[in-house]
């Protein structure tokens, strides 16, 4: 398949994934990123156009859009935490950004993929999390992150826009950034433990979380971006299946154990988790129902959750032997 695809956030954890699988696919890939959160060397060895700049900027924007046929817009403030200490910031980054690429890809007549969030459904009484529902965000980051939803179902009512908004669960996997205090729990725990300190549990780790291999969410978005839907459809890309973060911690646990059995019978004590107060603005129970995904766009998942951890992990760990070889 061939054409020119914009991807806004293209340098990152997620985006940098997605530019990988287009571009074996045969496209032409355009990356606007402005680095704040995305970085460069994700994109080393995949041969893509790279604009640097703000998905807030008009012209930055416009200037990417040019000869794309098809948008994903990944491109976002991250994290629950961070949009509690800068909600205005978050605001910017995630609706205005949102409302700027969407009237870039109006001009260009161009079909879009957003990257929702399942932060919108907030805590329901619903088990699984339906696309039917009422949005509850708890957060500054949900509130931005429907804000451009909204603009996506506007823009589709209002000019005809081929829009397909995605929401995504607990996407993990490589390259997700481990160092910071606003990293996902897996690769925080994962740089953790194989530092041997002792991982930090928010709350009672009893949350549950639909944990979705970035795989398995780029080839989602990718049969999202090429299907023939009209309209704004949404739809939900996770596995349907539910895992608390004490249950991630001790999978985690499990193989740092069983690494270590095969490096020989010098195995270091793994140190307690250190829990701490509960986020503000985190959602109790996060579960997808994948049912519209699967009918409408062939949604068809082929990692899973326990391969995804491996590798995973076995990431992180190739990461922490190259720095201490250094």
């Amino acid at each position: 398949m061939s054409g020119r695809v914009l991807v806004t956030g293209g340098a990152g954890f997620i985006g940098s994934h997605l530019c990988e699988a287009l571009v074996r696919s045969g496209r032409d890939v355009v990356v606007l990123d402005d680095l704040s959160t995305g970085n460069r060397s994700n994109l080393d060895g995949i041969p893509v156009t790279f604009v640097q700049g703000s998905v807030t900027d008009p012209a930055a924007v416009a200037r990417a859009m040019q000869g794309a046929q098809k948008v994903v817009h990944l491109a976002a403030l991250p994290s629950v935490a961070r949009s509690v200490d800068r909600p205005l910031d978050t605001h910017h980054a995630c609706a205005t950004g949102a409302a700027t690429v969407l009237a870039a890809a109006r001009d260009a007549k161009a079909r879009v993929v957003y990257a929702g969030s399942s932060s919108a459904y907030g805590n329901q009484d619903v088990l699984m999390k339906h696309e039917g529902l009422r949005e509850d965000p708890l957060s500054p980051y949900a509130a931005s992150k429907l804000a451009g939803e909204l603009y996506c179902r506007s823009f589709a009512r209002v000019y005809g826009l081929q829009v397909v908004v995605t929401r995504f669960f607990n996407v993990f996997g490589p390259r997700q950034p481990a160092d910071s205090p606003y990293s996902g729990v897996i690769a925080a725990f994962s740089r953790a433990l194989l530092a041997g300190r002792a991982v930090r549990i928010d709350g009672d780790g009893l949350q549950a979380r639909d944990f979705t291999y970035v795989e398995d969410v780029v080839q989602g978005v990718i049969g999202c971006l090429d299907a023939d839907s009209t309209g704004c459809q949404t739809v939900n890309l996770a596995y349907g299946q539910s895992t608390t973060v004490l249950d991630v911690y001790g999978e985690l646990c499990r193989l740092l154990r069983q690494m270590h059995g095969k490096q020989g019978p010098a195995t270091r004590a793994i140190p307690e988790p250190v829990f701490a107060p509960a986020r503000a603005g985190d959602v109790r129970h996060s579960l997808a129902d994948t049912t519209r995904a699967k009918q409408q766009f062939g949604f068809a998942p082929r990692i899973g959750f326990a391969e995804g951890l491996q590798r995973t992990f076995d990431w992180y760990r190739q990461l922490a032997d190259r720095s201490t070889q250094q």
